[in-house]
């Protein structure tokens, strides 16, 4: 038997990081004891992976409710892993296996890895929770045993059952996975995956299973379950010795299972010897067996079964005495030995010696210090445990004491160092606990965790807000200090919060971007005038919500004050008035230089808002209080006034013409407006009796508008006659008549325009008549008339048969609304349910009642004539016959008018396959049936077939499908709505086959021939375009042919259509440029390249020598320098890419050169002159490391004075001595020829380099080498 060991630990919680643990509570002292070796300090850390992420809770998540956690530790032997080729922590499929679980199961996991390779899983979360995620851990990490047993192959099917239903069963009552070889496979084996207790029951059933329909010999016999370890044998020994003795198949049934029948199966002669010698070894047990029993607690059972249950069968070998474990969920922990009387004493010594190998022992620990004693990531529990690897630690949130586990004397080790670890952190930590309002949680947390989180930096602690039912507190823990400060902070929140008061102040939402005022001014003057008071705006674009403040009761009423106070002068001087000024007369206003308009804003203390030069609008808009904006507009009329002779005159319009002056969104008027020269024209308001229309403007332009205003209202007066006829609204549709043609015809032989009421109107009979006096009568005759005739509504009976009467009001009479909407609206009645009458009633005027039977009479003829025939398609076709949401059967339906029903889905196994039981039968799940009258039946029938699919071979050449694959294919197929299957790659086929039905397969044929042709110009095209052509070019001009962000060869290769490929620096054939396309077009592309190759070989060249040192400040950040140098002397300069390489290369015009090189010169000579003058300063002081540092050569010459003792002539300055530290690294000499030694091919850059590198002044010598670096910053 298999047992997991594991390590339980309580409730997890987090550790704030600043909490001191273990040694770093105590003081801290420095011994100096000599120098130490900076690596045996600060040892390198392992290379491990980071562990997984705990998902820290945010101050702003939802306030935590105090819940029973349950944590658990338990170890996965490094033998006993699965393996998933992952290397290192946190990689493979481990962390998605452990993100799939917390995921299911809600339990928080961390997984570790130890140096032997074993895991480490620590599980937080509820005990449910984490009891289901280490089941699955283990199935997932741990190796499940699997075990291959040889059934014949005929037995199989005795084993499956039917329908697989038996395997399945013994699946589920043994919790296993059995896998059996399909039909088609000759191999013997079974193989059963689970756990060992599970694998023995299963293998026992199916063994018994194939033994009892084995045609040899089979023998059950029952046996005293206490006899059958000695049957056994020790490890099954001896019964394996009776079955190679005997030839017989022995099944002892498993010690879980309650069966005491040994089952017996081979040849007859081997199965009564076998049968002979069990029964024989049963008879002589049962005259000397005797039995034990010795209580043993169950948490000892694990160390007497053994790993394995090796232990077990270790005691039954060395004594011959069988020990039986009692069952897992037996309450009692009674541990049962049977064997000889001389061996019982020797094994029940070996069962106690097992059990007591294990000692228990427990720490007193309160339950808030927990989490402290696991620490962050089970920090803390890990250090304690890492040196005692058979020790379980189990805490429980829910006890005051942590239990532990092992062997006695690492029990004993472990004991002693948590119980000082517990008693540091008892003596180091604290908490208290505050009782608060849960109204003042969110203001003690703050926006986005803002007070809470800066509380716990500044004094280090935890806080947590606990809120529940009847018990909501805040929890502090920590040092006793941090806790006190805290404590003391929280009560003067808690107690400023429980003074404040609120109040809302409502504002109109117009006037809160004018208290806010420029750039937030206003609002912060208020806020900084009343400091105590909380001030919350409403977001934009809502209307009604309040100003909310919070503080102090007496702050709040004069912070009220002074808002109500600012907001009513905001009121006051929010007026707005528009004045309609024409353009071209604006400058007026203006004046010169804006002389007038400053004028008038200074002297009304208003703001003048003018339109735009590019606006159409004339408007100017004055803002401010009431009288000093209307004394502004006044101002601004005047000026107009003078300037512009502007006249205004009245034109008397009745107002029942005035909608139809303006247009539809005053369209009209607009029109007028502007064809009069932008004349003002302003009409009477709406609540106005008056109907005088005024026209304002230049006086040319007023007449013109004038005469035009007069002109359309006598054509709408002409135009505008009404008459009214009243009908009930019910008779309405009769004299609108089918798609308006009754209404229709009217209108065009009077030309009258006659509206009907809408459901908006109130007066539903009034029908309205507008056109000219003469339209508008003969319309009005016509209408009274029809008015008259439809008013005689009549009453008419017909016979329809009752069993037609069905198809009429099914669906809730769907086919008689349609008949009434049809003819009129005319009222069908048919008898009710359950009455036999034929007799169908009709009202309504006569045509339409007419209308109506001859409609009916139609679908009587119909229903009578209707036939049903059978269409038969196999049932696989029929998706594609229905075509997509059924779309084709919808369409074939309502064209042919019929009904069409396919036969159920047939789901099982080859209902595909049409089956025949004679020449004339179908399988009935291929029959599709068409109801309705026989020629639309056979029409319906046809279009039915011609949607079944056919296939077609298509011969395309098998080197065209690459091109033919893809886009060209899926264009195809969706153009014909076929499908088009290509043959495999390696198949050299040149097959195409094409399925769809018969028309579209056709079409796509037809297509696919012209896409042949296609295909095989584009093949020869791309045989053309393939030419390659190459030519060398210097790389030293490769950047020139590329352009800057390579606009040159863009352009290039867009003007000829080729594909250009410039070698990598540094490449073999780096000189050698490729060009791809066609011949004559790759020649061109060549020219071009050399073209531009010439024009440079003919521009001057001038080679620069300046020290490397300064180069890159001589190019500035990004290249920011020399491109404005280069700009600046319209010349090319090249750098060396080597950084001791001197050689700056200018090319262009000679005298651009000349003057860029000169140039160049200068500034080089003085970023050389800053560069000397700082790396020959001296060296700033740097820190005292004592005697490590004092006794370096260099630094005692590069800093004498750094060390106050050494100048003074004192003894060196006694210290924490650290030696090999990064400080120590010399700089480099890059002055050395031994560690910089020149490069090959590279004489010229070297002594140029060395001739230009300015000579040292006379120093000591440690002195260059730390002039290298400059003086430090």
């Amino acid at each position: 038997m298999m047992h997991q060991q594991s390590m339980m630990v309580g409730d997890m919680l987090p550790v704030h990081p600043e909490i001191p643990h273990g040694e770093e509570m105590n003081n801290v002292g420095y011994e100096n004891s000599g120098a130490n070796a900076y690596d045996d300090l600060f040892p390198a850390l392992p290379h491990s992976a980071p562990p997984v992420q705990r998902h820290i809770q945010q101050a702003t998540s939802k306030l935590r409710v105090g819940s029973s956690l349950h944590t658990q530790v338990f170890h996965v032997p490094y033998e006993e892993r699965k393996l998933d080729n992952a290397n290192t922590f946190g990689e493979g499929e481990s962390l998605r296996t452990c993100q799939a679980i917390t995921k299911d199961t809600g339990a928080h996991i961390e997984i570790s890895t130890s140096k032997d390779g074993s895991l480490t899983f620590l599980l937080t979360g509820k005990h449910s929770a984490v009891l289901d995620a280490r089941r699955k851990i283990l199935t997932h990490f741990q190796q499940q045993a699997s075990k291959q047993i040889s059934i014949p192959k005929e037995h199989h099917r005795w084993i499956l059952g039917k329908q697989g239903q038996k395997l399945k069963d013994l699946e589920k009552v043994t919790a296993t996975k059995i896998s059996v070889p399909a039909i088609g496979d000759t191999s013997e084996v079974v193989t059963i995956t689970g756990t060992k207790e599970g694998i023995e029951k299963a293998e026992h059933e199916i063994r018994v299973c194939s033994e009892e329909q084995s045609r040899k010999a089979f023998e059950r016999i029952t046996v005293p379950k206490i006899y059958h370890p000695f049957i056994q044998g020790p490890y099954g020994e001896r019964v394996a010795a009776l079955t190679a003795e005997t030839g017989a198949r022995v099944h002892i049934p498993p010690a879980s299972t309650q069966s005491e029948e040994i089952v017996v199966a081979g040849e007859k002669n081997g199965v009564l010897a076998a049968k002979a010698q069990i029964e024989q070894i049963a008879e002589d047990m049962a005259k000397k067996c005797s039995t034990v029993r010795v209580e043993v607690p169950k948490s000892q059972h694990k160390y007497v079964i053994g790993a394995r249950g090796t232990t077990i069968q270790e005691i039954l070998k060395e004594t011959g005495v069988s020990v039986e474990m009692p069952p897992p969920d037996s309450p009692t922990g009674t541990i049962t030995l049977h064997g000889p009387h001389n061996k019982i004493g020797l094994a029940l010594s070996k069962v106690c010696e097992k059990a007591n190998s294990v000692k228990t022992a427990t720490v007193d620990a309160p339950t808030w210090i927990h989490k402290y004693i696991i620490g962050k990531n089970g920090s803390n529990i890990k250090k304690i445990t890492q040196d005692f690897s058979k020790v379980h630690v189990d805490i429980t949130h829910s006890e005051d004491k942590v239990k532990i586990d092992g062997p006695p004397e690492e029990v004993e080790r472990a004991q002693v160092e948590l119980n000082d670890f517990v008693k540091n952190l008892i003596a180091t930590l604290t908490y208290v606990e505050l009782s608060v309002d849960p109204k003042f949680f969110k203001h003690i947390i703050g926006k986005s965790g803002a007070n809470i989180n800066r509380l716990k930096d500044e004094t280090g602690v935890v806080i947590n807000i606990i809120e529940a039912e009847g018990n909501n507190v805040i929890r502090i823990e920590g040092s006793h200090q941090g806790v006190a400060d805290a404590e003391r902070k929280l009560r003067e929140m808690v107690m400023k919060l429980e003074n404040e008061r609120s109040k809302e102040v409502y504002v109109d939402h117009r006037y809160i971007k004018s208290l806010i005022g420029v750039r937030g001014d206003r609002i912060k003057e208020i806020r900084e005038k009343f400091e105590r008071v909380l001030i919350t705006l409403p977001d934009q674009g809502q209307k009604r919500s309040p100003i909310k403040l919070r503080g102090p009761q007496e702050d709040i009423e004069k912070c009220e004050k002074h808002l109500n106070k600012m907001i009513k002068e905001i009121a006051e001087s929010s007026y707005v008035q528009e004045v309609p000024i024409f353009k071209q007369f604006h400058k007026f206003i203006i004046g010169k230089g804006g002389a007038n308009l400053r004028k008038i804003r200074d002297e009304t203390q208003t703001q003048i808002d003018l339109p735009a030069e590019g606006d159409d609008s004339d408007v100017i808009t004055v803002r401010g209080k009431r009288e000093n904006v209307e004394e502004a507009v006044k101002k601004i009329q005047q000026i107009h006034n003078e300037k512009a002779n502007v006249v205004t005159e009245e034109v008397t319009i009745p107002p029942k013409y005035y909608n139809s002056l303006i247009g539809a969104g005053g369209k009209l008027i607009h029109s007028i407006m502007e064809e009069c020269g932008g004349v003002l024209i302003k009409f009477p308001a709406a609540d106005s009796d008056s109907d005088k229309v005024v026209i304002k403007g230049p006086g040319e332009d007023v007449e013109k508008a004038k005469a035009q205003l007069l002109a359309h209202a006598s054509e709408r007066e002409l135009t505008s006659h009404t008459a009214t006829v009243r009908a009930r609204a019910e008779h309405h549709k009769f004299l609108i008549g089918k798609s308006g043609a009754n209404i229709r015809k009217i209108r065009e032989h009077t030309g009258a325009r006659i509206i009907f009421p809408t459901d908006k109107d109130e007066d539903k009979e009034a029908i309205f008549i507008i056109g000219r006096e003469e339209q508008v009568e003969a319309a009005r005759k016509q209408l009274e008339a029809a008015v008259a005739e439809i008013s005689n509504v009549s009453e008419s009976e017909m016979a329809v048969a009752p069993r037609h009467h069905r198809h009429f009001v099914a669906r809730r009479g769907e086919v008689l609304r349609r008949i009434a909407d049809d003819c009129g609206g005319v009222q069908i009645s048919f008898p009710r349910q359950g009455v036999n009458s034929d007799r169908v009633v009709l009202k309504g005027p006569k045509d339409c009642i007419e209308a109506a039977k001859q409609r009916i009479n139609e679908i009587i003829e119909d229903l009578e004539a209707k036939v049903t025939i059978e269409c038969v398609i196999p049932q696989k076709h029929h998706r594609t016959v229905m075509g997509a949401r059924g779309s084709k059967v919808k369409d074939i339906t309502a064209e042919c008018d019929v009904q069409i029903k396919f036969p159920e889905r047939d789901t099982a196994e080859g209902a595909d396959i049409p089956v025949r039981n004679g020449d004339d039968e179908h399988a009935a799940n291929d029959v599709i049936r068409i109801t309705g009258r026989p020629e639309n039946c056979e029409a319906a029938k046809k279009a039915l077939l011609e949607q079944v699919p056919i296939t077609i071979e298509v011969e395309v050449p098998n080197d065209l499908h690459r091109l033919l694959a893809g886009q060209k294919r899926r264009e195809l197929m969706q153009t014909y709505d076929v499908h088009i299957l290509l043959p495999p790659n390696d198949e050299p086929s040149d097959i195409v086959k094409v399925t769809g039905t018969p028309t579209n397969v056709e079409k796509a044929k037809e297509a696919l021939a012209e896409k042949i042709v296609e295909m095989e110009k584009e093949k020869e095209d791309r045989a053309l375009r393939s030419y390659e052509l190459k030519f060398k070019v210097d790389p030293e001009y490769h950047p020139l042919v590329i352009g800057k962000s390579g606009v040159v060869i863009t352009k290039i290769r867009t003007d000829y259509g080729v594909q250009i490929n410039l070698p990598k620096r540094g490449e073999p054939d780096d000189d050698v440029i490729t060009i791809q396309g066609y011949e004559d077009k790759a020649h061109q592309a060549k020219d071009a390249i050399m073209a531009i190759v010439h024009q440079l070989d003919n521009q001057y060249r001038e080679e620069v020598d300046i020290d490397p040192r300064v180069h890159r400040r001589l190019i500035g950040q990004r290249g920011k320098n020399i491109r404005k140098i280069m700009d600046e002397y319209k010349v090319d300069i090249r750098f060396p890419r080597q950084g001791d390489d001197s050689i700056v290369v200018i090319t262009g015009d000679e005298d651009n050169v000349l003057d860029a090189k000169d140039h160049l010169l200068n500034v080089a000579e003085e970023y050389l002159q800053d560069v000397s003058d700082r790396y020959t300063r001296p060296a700033a002081p740097s820190l005292d490391f004592g005697e490590a540092l004092a006794s370096e050569p260099a630094a005692a010459a590069a800093a004498p004075a750094s060390s106050g003792a050494a100048a003074g002539g004192g003894p060196p300055a006694a210290g924490f001595v650290v030696r090999g530290g990064p400080w120590e690294q010399r700089a480099p000499d890059t002055a050395s020829t031994r560690d910089f030694p020149t490069m090959p091919g590279a004489p010229r850059a070297a002594a140029a380099a060395a001739a230009a590198a300015p000579q040292p002044a006379p120093a000591p010598a440690p002195a260059p080498a730390l002039a290298a670096w400059g003086p430090r910053r």
